[in-house]
């Protein structure tokens, strides 16, 4: 058995591999194995790892499964003690691995944990390569520049995720939208609620313990139903922001896309079904309901006709899914709490639209 398989899961990213394969193969440890799950991909990606990256092993996927899928299935095929699960628009660091594994070797209690996310576009501004910089969907221009002082934060996890009452997830470095410079204001080791998949390290025995990712998500939110899970078996989940990777982002569906819309906010909606109990449930989704048709009047205000049907049919899907996730809820109903950390008791919405709070050091956390 393997300590560490790095894992990476590729369809049709041949140009993300060219550029960010080299540094994870380059900044692994003697300890680990790099792989590459492909999901059937169409395009030279095979070809050029086995060209280029000989030392990579290839796990060769009959068609796209997906993010939750696919990393199940490759998982299945592979025996380590723990998985790192690395997007493939993920730039690692000198010695990105270490401080992960030492973590997760002192802390048994700990599940899964999580590098310090910074944005890739951001870096490349200050190398003098780009002359703007991307975070989210649109760029700070030139005559911001002088605003921007330290590299950012990326969206997609940041220095460690949250989630809100009614499900809306959040991060230290990430509010919403508003991704904040990083400044060493979170460099501390925190337990969080959820790790990204962008670059989540978790240990093998807990992963299946909890049932791996939910294949039924396909994509998006899967990690945060994942983390949630493991928490209610007690495991803890942590950002150990020592290790810092630079992430890309949306790298295979833009954020303004409406299937991503779609997927992720029925698979919210999936995950506090499965999660919640009964009664918070019930409370939640009243709430939650009128956030979503909130959600997709701002879509159609904006022209954004595609997205707002994206909601609706969101909402409409979840609700036909509900009947399946039964036995789940069933198994798992004595181990449903409110208590899990990181869950925080307010609505982000109410803390970023109405009172104006862009950064994670301002909302009301104890």
């Amino acid at each position: 058995m393997d300590k560490i398989a790095v894992i990476i899961l590729n369809w049709n990213g041949l140009a993300m591999l060219q550029r960010f394969l080299p540094s994870v193969v380059e900044h692994s440890t003697e300890k680990s194995v790099v792989y590459v799950a492909d999901n059937g991909s169409t395009d030279d990606s095979l070809k050029w790892i086995r060209e280029n990256c000989p030392t990579v092993r290839i796990l060769e996927l009959s068609r796209n499964y997906g993010f939750a899928a696919g990393y199940n299935n490759a998982l299945h095929r592979v025996e380590a003690e723990y998985a790192v699960l690395l997007n493939s628009d993920v730039e690692v660091t000198a010695g990105w691995l270490d401080p992960l594994i030492r973590y997760m070797d002192e802390h048994p209690e700990t599940a899964a944990c999580q590098p310090k996310i910074r944005s890739w576009q951001s870096r490349e501004y200050y190398r003098g390569e780009l002359s703007n910089v991307s975070t989210k969907k649109k760029k700070y221009p030139r005559k911001k520049m002088k605003y921007l002082t330290s590299e950012m934060f990326e969206y997609a996890g940041a220095a460690g995720g949250f989630l809100d009452r009614y499900g809306y997830p959040y991060c230290r470095g990430r509010i919403m939208q508003c991704t904040e410079a990083d400044t060493g204001q979170y460099d501390t080791i925190m337990p969080v609620f959820w790790a990204t998949g962008a670059a989540m390290c978790v240990r093998m025995q807990a992963y299946w313990e909890a049932g791996g990712l939910d294949w039924r998500f396909f994509a998006h939110m899967e990690e945060i139903d994942l983390c949630w899970r493991l928490q209610l078996l007690n495991y803890r989940i942590v950002c150990v922001p020592e290790s810092v990777v630079y992430h890309v982002g949306a790298a295979t569906l833009r954020r303004e896309s409406p299937q991503k819309t779609f997927l992720n906010f029925r698979n919210n909606r999936l995950m506090l079904f499965k999660n919640l109990p009964d009664a918070e449930w019930r409370r939640v989704k009243r709430v939650r309901d009128r956030l979503d048709l909130l959600a997709s009047l701002t879509f159609l205000l904006k022209g954004r006709w595609s997205n707002a049907r994206a909601v609706w049919r969101a909402m409409r899907e979840a609700k036909q899914l509900y009947p399946r996730y039964a036995e789940h809820r069933e198994i798992w109903k004595s181990r449903m709490h409110n208590s899990v950390i990181g869950c925080m008791p307010f609505c982000l919405v109410i803390q970023y639209y109405v009172l104006g709070k862009r950064r994670f050091d301002r909302l009301p956390i104890k």
